[in-house]
């Protein structure tokens, strides 16, 4: 049932994965948590939190379980942080608390949550799109803007972890 708008998100959110895939490639679990100065977000921090806050607000508009809960990545990250946390609001000590993450299970939890937003936004049609999600804003937030603001979300992340990867000298 996918459209023209559904296919530009789709594409938008493989460019997400590109990127992520790129940054992620053959690093180290201590290069994924170093920090390059004091109060930076290291590699892995920005590309757990970018897939978790992917996760979150796709779940929450398919009404579907969070990949993180449902396909036991919880579990197997193994970082402490209480069940429903995405990073937003996180402070120095959450993100430095961060590490022990393979890239491998960095980019097989990205590639789970990438998989089930693609299978969602290839259901929905332009009717779809105009669904309000949220009405705690004004205006009210629809499926649309709500999937752009984690497009733009998600590559400002992918972009400074790329940027981070760069500074470490790889």
């Amino acid at each position: 049932m996918s459209t023209a708008s559904t296919d530009l998100l789709i594409d938008a959110f493989g460019r997400v994965r590109e990127v992520v895939r790129e940054t992620l490639h053959g690093l180290t679990a201590d290069e994924l948590g170093q920090r390059v100065q004091e109060g930076s977000n290291p590699i892995g921090w920005l590309v757990w939190h970018l897939t978790r806050v992917q996760d979150d607000h796709l779940a929450d508009a398919a009404g579907t379980e969070q990949v993180w809960h449902a396909d036991g990545f919880e579990k197997r990250f193994e970082l402490g942080y209480s069940a429903g946390a995405t990073g937003y609001g996180h402070g120095d000590a959450e993100v430095a608390a961060f590490g022990g993450v393979s890239a491998e299970l960095l980019a097989a939890y990205h590639d789970a949550v990438h998989d089930r937003t693609t299978a969602y936004l290839s259901g929905l049609d332009d009717g779809d799109l105009a669904r309000v999600v949220d009405e705690s804003w004004q205006p009210p937030v629809t499926l649309a803007a709500r999937l752009v603001s984690v497009v733009s979300d998600d590559l400002q992340h992918a972009g400074q972890a790329a940027f981070v990867r760069g500074l470490l000298g790889r």
